[in-house]
């Protein structure tokens, strides 16, 4: 796990690039605290860097930016290629591998021999990892971005002045002396519809976030400033949906539990491999549960594992973690967070983030990766279940709203929406509330409507911006069964957009690598060609991945209300978080014109008085509020 940036210009440039692109390394310093350094093209036309985190192959042979044997190619790679060795050895058997033998036993050094003998797509669809990476090819003068399948790794590019510019995070961006920082204010509106900025948008207008399983190639002769090329896609969700469609699972449940078991089983194995101590989070859900129940059947030596205690009890897992931590032999650590603590961090969360993020569970996930980085370098998680195996309760829901469309009909007018902005706090007002919202989703025309509508903290009405802008979203595939479709939609923005962006910077603020077994997209792809019933059985969700876990794991353990990764922030805003908001709030009435100012604050005072209780709406605000202060 590294942070990668650097720039291609387009013309001379009066300033010294290595001096610059170290110091768009410097912001990233945090990603790679172990090495640094900066490659300058002698043609003057391409500069990359790097700050590394050492994980595989700790001495100098892992040094990058790396230079492929031949000299043609440069490379900067964040991420980890878990078949890499597979791969040598199919580039030995075409007897592809660099003339004089391997200078170590890095993953980097394998991908660029691979780039030097297939190509970069063909390298990219035979490597299983997770990934950033700018390639530079000297002799045609031409940069290659490519980012993994699921979007584990970010990358960030786009056009400032002359330069076209790239790295792990804005805050590199940022720092390069041509940065302009027009921000977007669609964007934004978009962020607030869903509490985080559906890619390839980001909070400046110039810059895009590359998407997931997708490649950029910028041929300098042939670039023309400001146009971007287009991305080219060498592996997408749509088209391995189409495979699972065209070639769906046959066998019964039972034949699905043990596939399922042995790909899991393979996706640890590879991702626990490391040349650094490796644990992993347990909440004490299902997802987590299995990751380590997987991990202590693949070694003998000791596996930690690490969770967090909430003060509050409805919003605390911690005893749930520790009974599956006991059952299954590891040394479990636990750390109990306090609102100091959360006190203590809000103020930086618009600097680790780098841009909104309206996911609150980006607190414990903090909290989390900073105890496990005092005694590991890398931990396993149990991302992406969630959205393959249709856990979320609300997958559930949306099959009984589609059963009621039927209500469509009814000739009920504006009536479902004027119930659901019904605004009080007493019980009457509350379940008129819920009913109308009820009706409003049901009404909706399709799944992405459905999704866009129960997701949208604002049902609809007016975001508090001056101006009320709607993003243009990515259409995502559609599957057949209600929930499936939810899920591939999730999928595809929801996880790369929020969870792992989430995760990312919570751990890599720490100098923490995370790593998600179920993110292989071997595990993805058999996820996708599964019938729904082996997924949402009814009422039970994430079927296979439940059955398999009773093999390790007591069911008393196993079936009990899904909680998630949450905080009692609804109380800690009106108390001890109350100062900084109100100063949040404060520099809205004198900040930026983007924002509608009587509109922040009614938001603000209707929370406060039990009017609005929607705890979303007012920490997405604060959120975008924080970052656009400091943007």
């Amino acid at each position: 796990m590294c942070g990668i940036a650097g720039f291609v210009s387009s013309q001379h440039i009066g300033y010294e690039r290595g001096l610059v692109c170290g110091t768009m390394l410097e912001a990233l310093r945090h990603r790679g605290p172990d090495d640094g350094d900066v490659w300058c093209d002698p043609s003057g036309r391409a500069t990359l860097g790097h700050r590394r985190l050492s994980i595989l192959e700790l001495s100098a042979a892992g040094h990058q930016p790396m230079v492929s044997r031949c000299g043609r190619l440069v490379l900067v790679f964040n991420g980890e290629i878990y078949n890499h060795l597979d791969m040598r050895r199919e580039l030995a058997d075409e007897d592809e591998g660099p003339s004089g033998g391997w200078r170590g036993h890095s993953d980097t050094e394998t991908l660029l021999a691979a780039f030097v003998a297939w190509g970069v797509e063909a390298t990219l669809q035979r490597a299983v990892g997770m990934f950033a990476l700018a390639l530079w090819d000297k002799e045609n003068a031409e940069l290659v971005l490519a980012r993994d399948r699921m979007g584990e790794k970010p990358l960030y590019y786009g056009w400032q002045g002359s330069d076209f510019l790239f790295a792990s995070e804005l805050k590199a961006v940022r720092a390069h002396p041509q940065f302009e920082g027009e921000l977007d204010w669609t964007a934004a509106a978009g962020f607030l519809r869903c509490n985080y900025i559906q890619a390839p948008a980001t909070m400046y207008r110039k810059i895009l976030k590359l998407m997931p399983g997708t490649c950029v190639r910028l041929r300098l002769r042939e670039a023309h400033v400001p146009d971007l090329p287009p991305p080219v896609s060498y592996w997408s969700l749509d088209t391995a949906l189409t495979r699972g469609l065209e070639q769906p699972f046959e066998g019964s449940l039972e034949d699905a539990v043990d596939r399922f078991e042995e790909l899991l089983q393979q996706a640890v194995q590879l991702q626990s491999v490391a040349d650094v101590k490796v644990g992993a989070f347990l909440s004490g859900g299902i997802d987590s549960s299995a990751v380590v129940a997987m991990m202590r059947a693949a070694t003998t030596s000791e596996v930690m594992t690490f969770s967090i205690r909430m003060p509050d009890p409805r919003f605390d897992e911690s005893a749930h973690a520790a009974a599956v931590a006991r059952h299954l032999g590891t040394e479990h650590v636990e750390y109990r967070v306090t609102a100091e603590d959360v006190l203590g961090l809000v103020g930086q969360l618009s600097e680790i983030w780098d841009e909104p993020l309206g996911d609150s569970s980006q607190i414990p996930t903090f909290f989390v990766s900073r105890l496990a980085s005092t005694h590991v370098k890398v931990a396993l998680s149990g991302d992406g279940g969630d959205e393959l195996f249709l856990g979320y309760p609300k997958y559930a829901l949306y099959r009984r709203f589609w059963q009621w469309r039927a209500l469509r009909c009814l000739p009920l007018g504006s009536a479902p929406q004027l119930l659901s902005t019904l605004r009080g706090s007493s019980p009457p007002l509350s379940l008129l509330r819920r009913g109308g919202r009820f009706l409003s989703a049901c009404r909706q025309p399709d799944v992405q409507a459905l999704d866009r509508y129960w997701s949208d903290p604002y049902r609809g009405a007016k975001v508090p911006l001056a101006e009320q802008r709607e993003p243009a979203l990515q259409p995502p595939p559609v599957a057949p069964g209600i929930a499936t479709s939810a899920g591939i939609w999730d999928a595809g923005a929801y996880l790369p957009d929020d969870v792992l962006v989430k995760v990312d910077r919570g751990a890599m603020a720490n100098g923490l690598e995370t790593r998600a077994p179920f993110l292989d997209h071997r595990i993805v792809e058999f996820a996708l060609s599964l019938p729904e019933a082996y997924k949402l059985d009814g009422g039970v969700a994430k079927r296979v991945v439940r059955d398999m876990l009773y093999r390790k794991v007591p069911r008393v353990l196993v079936d009990r209300p899904k909680m998630g990764f949450s905080i009692p922030l609804d109380r800690w805003l009106k108390n001890e978080l109350r100062p900084w908001c109100e100063a949040l709030i404060a520099r809205a009435d004198r900040g930026s014109g983007g924002f509608d100012r009587v509109m922040v604050r009614k938001l603000w005072s209707d929370y406060l008085a039990g009017v609005c209780r929607d705890t979303e709406q007012v920490w997405g605000i604060l959120t975008l509020i924080a970052h656009y202060e400091k943007s």
